[in-house]
């Protein structure tokens, strides 16, 4: 049986199983729900969590809204720990915090421009106020 004929997987999840390799239910067990959701995610698409609960439902034959919750937390922790022992995505960075330092006369480092700094306020040399002047 494809994927597509299985409970709860619409033609746009069964589209993206496809994508990433799992095009029958056999495969889909195989994989499991959250190792399929991984790959799907890995693979570039935006899954939501609803379809982490809908590849558990058709595993289970039954509704996804009837995932018991004990099951939906299980889920979660499985899958936070999936994705951490993953590597980060290739061609992307690695997000992190940003902050923006702003450098004085004296050269040390403040967490805003000074106040009688002019940068980004385009007014110089009589600008419109437009930052492309």
């Amino acid at each position: 049986m494809s994927t597509a004929q299985l409970r709860n997987i619409g033609p746009k999840s069964a589209a993206w199983l496809r994508q990433v390799g799992l095009r029958s239910a056999e495969d889909l067990v195989a994989a499991g729900a959250v190792q399929a959701f991984v790959k799907v995610r890995r693979a570039g698409f935006k899954p939501s969590l609803n379809l982490l609960y809908a590849l558990e439902g058709a595993l289970r034959d039954c509704h996804w809204h009837d995932v018991p919750e004990a099951r939906r937390q299980q889920l979660l922790a499985e899958l936070e720990t999936a994705s951490a022992a993953l590597p980060p995505p290739r061609g992307r960075p690695v997000g992190g915090p940003v902050t923006t330092s702003f450098y004085g006369d004296d050269g040390e480092a403040s967490g805003a421009p000074a106040e009688d700094d002019e940068r980004g306020t385009g007014k110089e040399e009589g600008g419109t106020g437009n930052r492309f002047d």
